[in-house]
């Protein structure tokens, strides 16, 4: 091969090069750019209370039943503390005048006091001096009843986890009549169009979620302490009156 000919062949190779890379920038310069002006177009994130409003009064209806929801929790863990149904210096006072047989003056304290054990220890002094059987059907009477209102209000947390999604799908539906009622008045809608709609159900429906979720496991644990709560002072309640069992 002739040193002309090497010549040639070597500029043919680099004009290949040099045109390949040119080609190559000529084709990734505009994807980059439009990369850059879609990254740059990108909203930021909306935050939870641009949440709240997008999704509207079904929104603030799941806001305001999550801040009641709050106030419960908090509510019930105060009053539902085993120290606020039995507290310690009541029954050791009542215990002390049982030992001492003054029941009339444990009645009296008891019925100063609004608490569970007052209330069901009461109605077992009221029986004093008629059977044991007599005695220990009024603490089951007193102590179911006390036990129901204090379930009563408990309650009211199970009704907040359930009316929370039911919000929720309510704005759901409603999202979906705003999108199909979309699709039958406008000609060719587009996406963004559409898009609205099923935004706003999606959001109601987390929104829904988001505080049932949290409120069900509050129920639970709350519901949970009551009962343990309720059976330790059952328990205190049965040794005291265990003097009045007659002995085989």
């Amino acid at each position: 091969m002739t040193p002309r000919l090497m010549d040639a062949l070597t500029r043919s190779k680099i004009l290949t090069r040099v045109g390949a890379t040119t080609a190559l920038l000529a084709f990734t310069t505009p994807v980059t750019w439009a990369y850059q002006a879609t990254t740059s177009a990108i909203p930021p994130s909306p935050s939870l209370f641009d949440y709240i409003v997008m999704s509207g009064f079904i929104g603030w209806c799941i806001c305001v039943l999550s801040v009641v929801a709050l106030a419960m929790v908090l509510e019930n863990i105060v009053t539902l503390r085993r120290e606020k149904l039995a507290p310690p210096e009541l029954v050791d006072e009542v215990k002390s005048l049982f030992d001492e047989g003054q029941y009339q003056d444990a009645m009296e304290l008891c019925e100063n006091d609004k608490s569970f054990f007052a209330r069901v220890c009461a109605a077992g002094i009221s029986k004093i001096g008629h059977s044991y059987e007599m005695i220990e059907h009024a603490l089951q009477e007193a102590g179911n009843e006390e036990a129901i209102k204090l379930h009563q209000k408990v309650t009211w947390l199970s009704i907040v986890a359930a009316l929370s999604p039911m919000l929720g799908l309510f704005g759901t539906v409603q999202g979906m009549i705003v999108a199909f009622q979309t699709i039958a008045t406008t000609v060719n809608p587009s996406p963004a169009e559409l898009a609205t709609g099923i935004y706003v159900a999606l959001l109601t429906t987390f929104e829904g979620l988001m505080i049932a979720i949290p409120v069900v496991a509050a129920y639970a644990w709350v519901r949970n302490r009551l009962v343990r709560s309720i059976i330790e002072v059952g328990a205190i309640l049965e040794d005291m009156f265990e003097k009045f069992r007659p002995q085989a």
